[in-house]
């Protein structure tokens, strides 16, 4: 069940799997009980559990319960303990395909150049959101980077991605500039007083000179979001789906997409191309005389 997980993952899926347990628990049937009547009744008690605050749970939370219910299985199917998987009679629910939010490239623009860049932090932020849009980061992605994750001489990012695979990402000219005035003036004076930043292997540093997490990294970009008065729910995730959808618009194929992003299936970068005939149906609409 955890091979080639992140550790993130495995904490999730041990809670997933931990709340089945005690939910069988709670009606009486024992652990060797629960076959895949008796999970299809969980898949609709998940179906209608709601949230601390009264929010149902979404499809794709269901599914992501249902999906560690199965690789738990799976895993004692491996070891032997069982002859096959019962969560595999389980469907998961379906989830909303709606399109990406994507940033146009001028509001990327308007974005990064609304961080001047005068203060330590601000060279932090600057350089952090150049490279997550040149890259298209995953905002874990960004937090565990590291100082050797970074090749000036090669103008690339060695990424760890999903499932703690590497992938190598060409890194663009403004975010190269900016990481490197980040590193040589503003990095080596966060954390004095505190942790010291040579101690610490992360890229990117918080103002006591440990590493951000992703919280963090919502939050500053949020900041800076109401400076260039961009309104509208966007997370660093936008900025991912804003470089896929820029590439594909300037004429780069699926499959170097699929691999700047380090999607393991074809198919999920395939859903970028819903955005780019969109915009073409509009530009036709907007430009033929009998559209």
């Amino acid at each position: 069940m955890t091979r080639g997980m992140a550790e993130k993952t495995r904490r999730a899926y041990g809670l997933d799997v931990g709340e089945l347990a005690v939910w069988a628990d709670r009606g009486g049937i024992p652990p060797d009980g629960i076959g895949h009547r008796v999970l299809r009744r969980y898949a609709a008690h998940l179906a209608a559990a709601r949230r601390d605050g009264g929010r149902a749970l979404s499809k794709p939370t269901v599914a992501r319960k249902l999906a560690a219910i199965r690789s738990f299985y799976g895993h004692m199917v491996e070891r032997g303990a069982l002859d096959q998987n019962p969560a595999d009679l389980v469907p998961s629910p379906r989830r909303p395909r709606g399109l990406p939010r994507a940033l146009r490239a001028d509001e990327v623009a308007r974005l990064l150049d609304r961080i001047p860049a005068r203060t330590p932090l601000e060279q932090r932020d600057r350089a952090m959101f150049e490279l997550a849009y040149s890259c298209g980061l995953r905002c874990e992605e960004i937090v565990n980077l590291d100082l050797d994750s970074v090749d000036f001489d090669a103008e690339e990012l060695r990424v760890l991605g999903k499932g703690s695979k590497t992938r190598l990402v060409p890194v663009g000219e403004p975010a190269q500039a900016a990481l490197e005035r980040y590193l040589s003036t503003a990095r080596p004076s966060l954390g004095k007083g505190g942790a010291q930043p040579k101690a610490e292997p992360a890229l990117f540093l918080s103002k006591s000179g440990k590493r951000l997490s992703a919280s963090d990294v919502r939050r500053r970009l949020q900041a800076w979001l109401q400076t260039a008065s961009l309104a509208g729910r966007i997370s660093p995730h936008v900025l991912r789906h804003s470089f896929a959808t820029h590439l594909l618009e300037g004429g780069a194929d699926l499959r170097t997409i699929q691999e700047l992003l380090g999607h393991a299936s074809l198919s999920t970068t395939q859903l970028y191309t819903r955005v780019e005939s969109g915009r073409l149906r509009k530009q036709y609409a907007r430009s033929h005389p009998r559209a």
